[in-house]
């Protein structure tokens, strides 16, 4: 027998004998409430399949035909649904997502438990400012890579590799900050390819860009301290440190990146200033090396870090190479981040930072006691995938593909669209910005984001980016991760749409 229909049974029968001694009605009622308390009681959880009749008629003595009225009353209730060739299943779902849409949602009662912390309602409040929305459309979503050129078949081998060769000693507790032999890798590798030369102990290796963040903002932010943002920013930058109710300061751009003359005027003591120096986000802007050595300047006088987030360097610098602010930096107050989860696909989770190394130890203690460790396979992997110069084969091929679709994607957008034009650059960037030709709110303009989403297509919100009162609206789309013999159709689609 099934054993989920045999756990389903057992709590059925124990259910059905305490209905039977105090309700002595027909037996299907019986049967039927019985069961309902299985499912409200959460005993039978929620998709999980039920007893075929002819089993559970068999189980307790009862004919088949009782059986069937019984779930019957439960599928009017809406407790069970069936599927052709699934039979009989579950559906009360109690997660806290669809207890939130549900109208009969019991609300809790918050005077029966302590009060959550001033940080926790802040992430809580906040939470609707990140660009996280988990779907698989990928037209036109920012953020991805070609994802269909990532050579699965030499990740598949080295992953394989791993498991057949894996000692029982390298299955326990691993260092938080990361394996040594992909901290020697990673600084290896932006040694070569960025210019950017490190103790590798000073690298952390990470889940991705949000998680630096999130232990940068924990290690240097108290309530109230002041922190620059460039303006508009990538919004789960603002998200972070918005929720960790630091006194934010946003900064336009020029030409040559953040605005000297507007830092110059903050007459607060800022610990830390965020920059995407290599490829501003969501512009374009590239920093001069001018304003690169100008903010070092700034940050010295005023004591603060520099962030360095450098997500998507090699596209953007694939034409012309400035030093990033980390080599520039002459007094360690750079922390310098990158991610692998741009370059390679998302679902990677892998990232690093460089820390100063007056932070090192405090970051490594904000892990341990939190995310630990990434997996070591994950790790062990990857640095065999640098070795081995899969990485700079599959970067190179990435942004051939990816300035191949932006030609496509940019030819096409630029004969269907309208009310829209894109921002000329070249291809920089897995995004581009699509700014409205014609006068438009921001509700207007979030509408549009939620119908394509409800269309199957992705694009992120302009007006989403700014910090206070939004300056320009329009979409931010990504190109490269969808063939090139898709393009066209989906941008006639959204234009549609549109």
């Amino acid at each position: 027998m099934n054993t989920n229909y045999k756990f389903a049974i057992v709590h059925i029968k124990k259910a059905y004998s305490e209905q039977l001694n105090n309700s002595p009605k027909n037996k299907y009622i019986v049967l039927y409430r019985a069961i309902k308390q299985c499912i409200l009681n959460i005993e039978l959880p929620h998709n999980w399949s039920m007893p075929p009749t002819r089993l559970l008629a068999e189980e307790l003595k009862i004919s088949r035909t009782t059986v069937n009225k019984s779930y019957e009353l439960l599928k009017l209730e809406k407790l069970l649904h069936s599927k052709q060739g699934s039979g009989n299943k579950v559906n009360f779902d109690l997660s806290f997502k669809n207890r939130k849409k549900s109208k009969k949602a019991l609300k809790t009662n918050e005077d029966l438990y302590p009060s959550i912390s001033e940080k926790g309602q802040s992430y809580a409040q906040n939470y609707i400012i990140l660009n996280r929305m988990p779907n698989e459309n990928l037209a036109f979503r920012p953020g991805l890579p070609p994802v269909d050129a990532f050579p699965v078949n030499q990740w598949k081998k080295l992953l394989n590799a791993y498991w057949r060769h894996v000692k029982s000693s390298n299955l326990n507790y691993s260092l938080g900050t990361g394996l040594i032999e992909l901290k020697k890798s990673v600084a290896n590798y932006l040694n070569v390819s960025r210019g950017v030369k490190c103790d590798y102990n000073q690298i952390v290796i990470v889940s991705g860009s949000l998680q630096s963040l999130y232990l940068i903002a924990n290690t240097m932010i108290n309530k109230g301290d002041s922190v620059v943002l460039e303006n508009p920013l990538f919004p789960n930058v603002y998200s972070v440190f918005k929720s960790s109710q630091a006194h934010l300061i946003p900064v336009e751009l020029d030409a040559s990146g953040i605005s000297i003359k507007a830092l110059n005027k903050i007459e607060d003591q800022p610990k830390l200033v965020h920059v995407t120096p290599s490829n501003h986000y969501p512009s374009g802007v590239k920093m001069t090396l001018e304003r690169r050595k100008a903010l070092l300047k700034w940050a010295s006088e005023k004591k603060a870090l520099i962030i360095e987030n450098d997500y998507e360097n090699e596209i953007a610098n694939a034409i012309e190479k400035l030093p990033s602010i980390f080599s520039l930096d002459k007094e360690d107050r750079t922390i310098y981040m990158g991610t692998f989860n741009r370059l390679l696909h998302p679902s990677i989770r892998l990232g690093y930072m460089i820390v100063p190394r007056y932070l090192t130890e405090t970051v490594e203690a904000l892990l341990e006691h939190s995310h630990r460790f990434v997996s070591p396979s994950i790790q062990v992997v990857m640095n065999q995938f640098i070795d081995k110069n899969y990485l700079y084969q599959h970067i190179n091929n990435s942004i051939e593909i990816a300035r191949e679709r932006y030609d496509i994607f940019a030819d096409e957008f630029k004969k269907t669209s309208k009310i829209m034009s894109l921002k000329d650059h070249q291809c920089t960037s897995f995004h581009v910005i699509a700014k409205f030709n014609q006068n438009m709110s921001v509700t207007e303009e979030r509408q549009i984001v939620n119908e394509l989403k409800n269309r199957n297509i992705t694009t992120f919100s302009l007006s989403k980016c700014y910090v206070n009162a939004a300056k320009e609206k329009g979409l931010i789309l990504g190109f490269s991760s969808v063939r090139s013999s898709a393009i066209r159709g989906k941008v006639r689609k959204m234009a549609g749409i549109i």
